[in-house]
């Protein structure tokens, strides 16, 4: 099925989403992804992978109440859906599949 598996941006977005539970929001997610990998992205992108991800619905989203902190403006809030959690854990799945079908002679070469 189109669409139906996810690419690696993609899961760490999803990823982030769901250690962020309850306050996952763009600026938080884009701050989450840079702590855990070391990779900096532009909130555009961040924003592009999540309406992107809650078209395929594995996210929701709402918005939080306003707050002086940020000049009244409200957050717009996103939450993992049972499609979400599925695609990431059917991504891990295939991840370790894969990596547990390395021969141990290869993984000498990875230095594992």
């Amino acid at each position: 099925m189109k669409g139906a598996h996810i690419g690696e941006l993609e899961e760490l977005i999803l990823l982030a989403v769901a250690m962020l539970h309850g306050d996952a929001y763009g600026t938080a997610i884009q701050n989450e992804i840079k702590d855990q990998t070391n990779r900096s992205m532009t909130i555009s992108t961040v924003h592009a992978v999540l309406k992107r991800l809650e078209e395929k619905g594995y996210l929701t989203s709402s918005y939080g109440g306003a707050t002086p902190e940020r000049g009244g403006r409200r957050k717009h809030l996103f939450a993992i859906t049972a499609s979400g959690q599925n695609a990431i854990a059917s991504a891990r799945e295939i991840r370790n599949k894969m990596w547990n079908s390395i021969p141990n002679l290869s993984l000498d070469f990875f230095g594992v």
